[in-house]
């Protein structure tokens, strides 16, 4: 038979496990240090629910302007835009011209009349690059239209 912890031993290995996680400098590593002693020594500890992500990537952000466009002509004329103009990337930005976002808006701080989160909001963003080729063209197709004529919109 094996030997059996002693409450001494465990308290021996879990300051020996502290004093390791003191070292460590990575915050996930010494998370990771924590939960091995706690189970070591029998601790229960629960973790905190997850914090939903505001959407950043590409994809996230064709999702939403799907949801947002669902018409499909005018939602594949808003995607190409879109595509020429940014590669769905939110934060993009024209180091010459300082157009910003999916829609590359110039200036870019136009797009706060659609949410003050516009720098971060893939869905403010998309809204706010609705409403201006629907007022300045009539749609996002007739916007498309345009871009394919004169590579600008």
């Amino acid at each position: 038979m094996g030997k059996r912890a002693t409450p001494c031993s465990r308290r021996k290995a879990l300051r020996v496990t502290v004093s390791v996680i003191r070292r460590i400098a990575s915050p996930k590593k010494a998370l990771a240090g924590f939960a091995v002693a706690a189970a070591t020594t029998g601790m229960v500890f629960a973790a905190a629910p997850a914090q939903a992500a505001t959407p950043t990537s590409g994809s996230s952000a064709q999702a939403v302007a799907h949801k947002m466009i669902p018409d499909a002509a005018q939602y594949n004329a808003f995607s190409k835009i879109v595509e020429h103009e940014s590669g769905w990337n939110p934060a993009a930005t024209n180091s010459s011209s300082g157009a910003y976002g999916l829609v590359q808006a110039l200036p870019a701080s136009k797009m706060a009349s659609a949410g003050a989160d516009w720098k971060t909001n893939p869905a403010t963003q998309i809204k706010w690059g609705l409403d201006y080729m629907n007022s300045r063209y009539g749609s996002p197709t007739a916007a498309w239209s345009f871009w394919q004529a004169n590579g600008w919109y």
